[in-house]
């Protein structure tokens, strides 16, 4: 069914979006409306790829049940992670490491992209939120939030185990080599993003740095964190590497860092008061995700650089997992291009990718998409100069279309097959 030329299942989603953006304080009860009017419309309406009816539902469900579990396991485990790091007293001494003046803030920012380059970006995200908070003293501009997101997400654009959708594309045979040289606009971004981001967080609250202070680190702590990260680096490499048909029957990342954090408990109790409010998050993008692998998206316009650029921003409000998934199949993409502008355009909402709702769990005052556009301007200004950087440089360098293997399969079973063992989000890395 459509509506001027719109299928309907797009303008239910896009008032979903809408009613988030502008009622950002009630955004959960927004995106469960959301839910239910859209799910109730694909019931009784258009059915589902998997077929018609609940029965087609159901199934549709089940196809994406290991990503909405991991994703839900990696928010709240994330959240009682990053509570574990700001408590061992490290992010008291880093204000000693960082320089001094607005570059600062910019160390941080690169640091969180080196980070981002190995770690899940959601990770990488809550630990420079975490940071900031303590050697800002919780006084962090929502731009620079913004950025914080924006350098967690394009650090991993440009390596295979740093974001979901790279991590697609190396299961799908793509090689690490070919999305390496999207850190060249990574890079670009970085600068063009970081250096306004950290004047204005200068301006807002420069780092105290207190060098007679007695600051104990809690190395019990710090232990914990590298074991989880460290069971998480390994579960996503392994499951990757060894077993990757089994990825989309079993949430192996989210279980592993609960299995990390529960056998952690007899040294150091986590804080478990976070739940409810990082439950509450997370339901939130839940909703969001599963929104948004409802939509009708069968096709991708022909592959191109302008169509790669256009990915970017529609990433920011629609999940970025069957888009990649559409673009294998295709085929006739630069992959560096297509992982830069899949896996940094969700930072330009705050609700565009699961790094974005991680960080806002921490803040709740991220939680207006209008803020985050009116302070973060420099983010879809670094995305877009990071991509015409890559362009000039490098030039748009197409591979030919996959002749076999899982591109060669449907959409529905494509997405299926690669269910990531790293968290992917609506739109939304």
């Amino acid at each position: 069914m459509e509506l001027f030329g719109i299928p309907v299942d797009f303008i239910l989603f896009a008032a979903t979006l809408l009613g988030v953006a502008l009622f950002h304080h009630y955004v959960l009860q927004v995106a469960l409306t959301g839910l239910a009017v859209i799910s109730t419309y694909k019931i009784l309406f258009t059915g589902f790829k998997t077929g018609a009816g609940l029965a087609g539902f159901g199934l549709h469900l089940a196809h994406e049940w290991v990503l909405l579990v991991n994703l839900f396991c990696l928010l709240v485990g994330f959240a009682l992670l990053a509570r574990h790091f700001e408590d061992s007293g490290v992010p008291e001494v880093l204000p000693r490491l960082l320089p001094e003046g607005w570059l600062g803030p910019f160390t941080l920012l690169a640091i969180i992209f080196l980070l981002s380059g190995f770690l899940d970006n959601i990770a990488a995200a809550l630990i420079g939120a975490t940071v900031a908070a303590s050697v800002f003293k919780r006084k962090v501009h929502i731009g620079y939030l913004a950025a914080i997101v924006a350098a967690s997400n394009a650090g991993g654009a440009g390596s295979v185990v740093g974001d979901t959708t790279t991590t697609m594309m190396w299961i799908d045979g793509v090689s690490p080599m070919d999305v390496l040289h999207a850190y060249l606009a990574a890079a670009v971004a970085l600068i063009v993003f970081g250096v306004p981001a950290a004047l204005l967080q200068h301006k807002h609250m420069p780092i105290e740095k207190h060098y007679h202070a007695a600051h104990r680190i809690d190395w019990v702590r710090v232990g914990i964190v590298g074991f989880i990260l460290v069971a998480a680096i390994a579960t996503n490499v392994t499951v990757n590497l060894k077993f990757p048909a089994a990825a989309d029957h079993f949430p192996f990342l989210g279980v592993a860092v609960w299995v990390a954090l529960l056998l952690a408990v007899p040294l150091r109790k986590p804080e478990w008061s976070l739940v409810p409010d990082a439950v509450k998050g997370s339901i939130f993008l839940l909703a969001l995700v599963t929104c948004a692998s409802m939509m009708p998206v069968e096709k991708l316009p022909p592959a191109s650089w302008p169509t790669a650029l256009s990915l970017g921003f529609v990433s920011a409000v629609f999940d970025n997992i069957p888009l990649t998934a559409l673009a294998l199949k295709q085929g006739g993409y630069d992959w560096g291009f297509l992982a830069y502008a899949v896996g940094f355009g969700g930072s330009m909402l705050w609700f565009g990718s699961s790094a974005g709702v991680a960080v806002s769990n921490l803040f709740p005052e991220a939680k207006s998409a209008i803020q985050w556009l009116r302070h973060g301007w420099f983010v879809p200004v670094g995305y877009v100069a990071g991509f015409f950087a890559m362009l000039v440089f490098l030039g748009w360098q197409p591979h030919a279309p996959h002749k076999e293997g899982k591109a060669a399969l449907d959409a529905p079973a494509l997405i299926e097959q690669t269910a990531p063992p790293a968290v992917g989000a609506p739109g939304y890395q």
